[in-house]
């Protein structure tokens, strides 16, 4: 997926693993798992936005720096 400010592994990891992640959506962990290799469904990334916000904190950060 493009334009995803974290890598999804560790958004995935601060999560609390393939696991935890999978359990949030109610879905398989194997499909968690693909989310590693190809990024995180943009539906998906969004509501991880507003389920955990401190997870984006450093990415509003890094833009106002740069900027």
């Amino acid at each position: 997926m493009e334009n995803q400010p974290l890598d999804p592994n560790e958004i995935i990891d601060a999560i609390g693993g393939t696991g935890a992640t999978a359990r949030i959506f109610k879905i398989k962990d194997s499909s968690v798992s693909e989310w590693r290799v190809n990024g995180i469904p943009q539906a998906r990334l969004m509501y991880l936005r507003l389920l955990r916000p401190d997870l984006f904190d450093a990415e509003k950060s890094a833009s106002t720096t740069e900027s």
